[in-house]
């Protein structure tokens, strides 16, 4: 089969791991995105991926008190590897063969991240997690995503959320809300529509890296997105923010 994207940077929430829990990892959901990524890799795609931390750290968070800022990051960054980690193994479980990178130097755990290695790791078909955000704190994991993605010269980053696109509003909260097929980086921000925050879009338009947002709950999703279908909201340079029709309650 002929694919549009050769090299991609999939980027998901740590939040997106809870699945209906208050915190922590869903096996469930876990398994759910392995079978995904398999689903691209037995095409021939090359994958990286970054993992958020808020699963872990957000139960944390709301009860600590005290905490710097400083701090907090890197106690994220260390919830982004525990993701990693648990998505590694359930990856090897189904035959795929992972590379796990850190962005900070624990060496009894993970390889450190560097750039050429990556590439070659992906060049071999190996599927490459990449934790630990970008290893400085002020700095999300949207940010990492976009870094990493420049760096390793990916196609596209695609972000798997839990709803289908890029909406003008909370498609939860406004039943006429709209779904945007594509739209241009100056629009989400000036819509301050929060697809990835200001340093991330910021990035990705300067050096012309097109997003696409998608819905990594719905089976099937990935694989077909990868293979050109229209699937999620593409946020690029000189897109027109065509919409869809409104959300049906």
């Amino acid at each position: 089969m002929n694919v549009k994207y050769r090299r991609i940077l999939l980027k998901l929430s740590g939040e997106a791991l809870m699945g209906e829990r208050q915190y922590g990892i869903d096996p469930a959901i876990l398994e759910s995105y392995a079978d995904e990524i398999l689903s691209v890799t037995e095409l021939g795609v090359q994958v990286g991926i970054v993992l958020g931390g808020g699963n872990i750290y957000r139960g944390v968070a709301d009860s600590a008190e005290g905490i710097h800022k400083a701090s907090g990051d890197q106690m994220g960054m260390l919830a982004t590897m525990i993701n990693s980690i648990a998505l590694q193994n359930v990856l090897e479980t189904r035959g795929v063969v992972t590379r796990l990178a850190s962005a900070i130097e624990m060496n009894q755990i993970a390889e450190p991240y560097i750039r050429r290695r990556v590439m070659r790791h992906l060049e071999k078909g190996r599927v490459v997690v990449l934790g630990a955000g970008t290893g400085h704190p002020y700095f999300t994991t949207d940010t990492a995503a976009a870094l990493r993605a420049v760096e390793i010269e990916a196609d596209v980053i695609i972000k798997g959320t839990r709803v289908d696109g890029v909406y003008d509003s909370d498609p939860l909260k406004n039943p006429d809300a709209f779904r945007f097929q594509t739209i241009d980086y100056f629009d989400v921000l000036k819509r301050d529509l929060r697809v990835m925050d200001l340093t991330a879009i910021t990035l990705c338009r300067e050096n012309n890296l097109p997003i696409i947002v998608f819905n990594i709950n719905t089976r099937g999703n990935l694989r077909r997105l990868v293979l050109g279908e229209d699937v999620g909201t593409l946020v690029s340079a000189g897109a027109n923010g065509t919409a869809t029709e409104p959300v049906v309650s």
